[in-house]
């Protein structure tokens, strides 16, 4: 089984969102991909950690490997500071993709807490042209005060990657 981790944005190129104490959302999902791709390699499959500043370069290295599975994490953000909680998209419902996102989100809601959002479709570029099982994971707003805590948080952080492995695992044992 082979799987892709794509941890958004790029650090030092493309911060993505960044919360009200500085924290930067491409720095968090390098942590968090770095962490989620070390669990699934315990459970012997084969990873590929892909944050690069071009999408098509994330999608081709995807293609390239092979992938049976890609996972792109995030950090969502919003003028609103009180929108908060966890959200995961699939390009369209009622596939493999909607069953990955709804394993994933599952896990994190019911491990770390977080406002369920719900799966939800999206037409992110690198869920559109991946040929694979493909979901991209909002773990939680980093421009809300009480979630950016958890993001900020090396424990919460590694409780987000752990969920996102065992969300994967529910759905190959499915």
């Amino acid at each position: 089984m082979k799987i892709t981790i794509n941890g958004g944005h790029y650090p030092g190129h493309d911060s993505g969102a960044v919360g009200r104490t500085g924290l930067q959302e491409a720095d968090i999902n390098l942590d968090i991909m770095a962490k989620a791709a070390n669990f699934l390699r315990a459970v012997s499959y084969d990873v590929l950690e892909v944050q690069v500043n071009a999408l098509r370069h994330i999608s081709d290295a995807s293609k390239e490997f092979g992938s049976d599975l890609f996972i792109s994490i995030h950090c969502n953000g919003s003028y609103d500071a009180e929108a908060q909680g966890t959200e995961t998209f699939c390009y369209t419902l009622g596939g493999e993709s909607e069953k990955l996102a709804a394993c994933i989100q599952n896990q994190i809601i019911c491990h770390l807490g977080t406002v369920d959002r719900g799966v939800k479709t999206g037409n992110f570029y690198v869920l559109r042209m991946s040929e694979c099982p493909a979901v991209l994971v909002e773990t939680a707003f980093i421009t809300n005060e009480s979630d950016e805590a958890l993001l900020a948080d090396e424990v919460k952080r590694d409780e987000f990657a752990a969920a996102i492995a065992r969300g994967v695992t529910d759905y190959l044992s499915a």
